[in-house]
């Protein structure tokens, strides 16, 4: 069956996949291409393994560019938080990992509990394009969410004071908080993710091959083994 869908899945003959760097589960750039590692990165070239194609990794500053290029069908594999809004123009595997979504508060910030977030003059940084942006406008009612375009300008900001707090996932936020000395991750969760393998909505009918290479990359061992190169901390399979 995967030969059939070859060229439904990598129409130019290379799989095309979207990455952003800074992300566990997207893109850990190593000191060579060798050394990358990362979710989206180690999934989408055994995937392009698994059908006989050639791997494309194509690198964007954030997720919500990955998106943008999905949604107009110039990438063939992304590995992303399975919305709804993004299941309007993806076709979703099921998913292959769950992390909660919290509050990384830099080291100027004095809040201590999620629950203090939402309070007037708060600065809150979002991934433009991120599952973030599109949910905490209607969690937080005082605080300021502010877009940033790249993980590398969030640790700029948080640093220098300019955000208070930033939002994503655990795993993205224990990589950030890494690199900004103070930094601190708060306890309990605004949310949760569900991230999945994505391919473009028109090519469903080849879903039933990335579900094999779910199932594979589960049962193999390569998934638990691409977590743990990414470091992909407070991630759940």
């Amino acid at each position: 069956m995967t030969e059939r869908f070859t060229h439904i899945l990598a129409p130019t003959g290379s799989l095309r996949v979207g990455l952003y760097p800074g992300s566990p589960g997207s893109l850990i750039m190593g000191e060579t291409p060798e050394s990358n590692r990362g979710l989206g990165f180690e999934l989408g070239r055994a995937f392009a393994q698994y059908l006989s194609v050639a791997f494309e990794p194509v690198i964007f500053a954030t997720n919500g560019e990955i998106l943008v290029q999905a949604k107009n069908e110039q990438l063939d594999f992304v590995f992303v938080n399975a919305t709804p809004v993004r299941a309007e123009y993806l076709a979703l595997a099921e998913p292959l990992l769950f992390t909660d979504q919290t509050y990384l508060v830099g080291p100027r910030c004095l809040v201590q509990k999620i629950e203090d977030i939402d309070a007037q003059g708060m600065r809150v940084g979002v991934s433009a394009g991120s599952t973030s942006e599109a949910t905490l406008p209607t969690l937080l009612s005082q605080a300021k969410v502010i877009s940033t375009n790249s993980l590398e300008e969030v640790i700029r900001m948080l640093s220098a004071g300019v955000l208070d707090a930033f939002a994503t996932n655990k795993a993205i936020l224990c990589e950030l908080a890494d690199s900004i000395q103070g930094a601190r991750i708060l306890e309990g969760a605004w949310g949760r993710e569900s991230i999945a393998i994505g391919i473009p909505k028109r090519r469903m009918q080849a879903l039933p091959v990335v579900a094999e290479f779910c199932a594979f990359a589960k049962h193999s061992g390569l998934l638990a083994a691409a977590v743990r190169r990414a470091g992909m901390r407070g991630a759940q399979i």
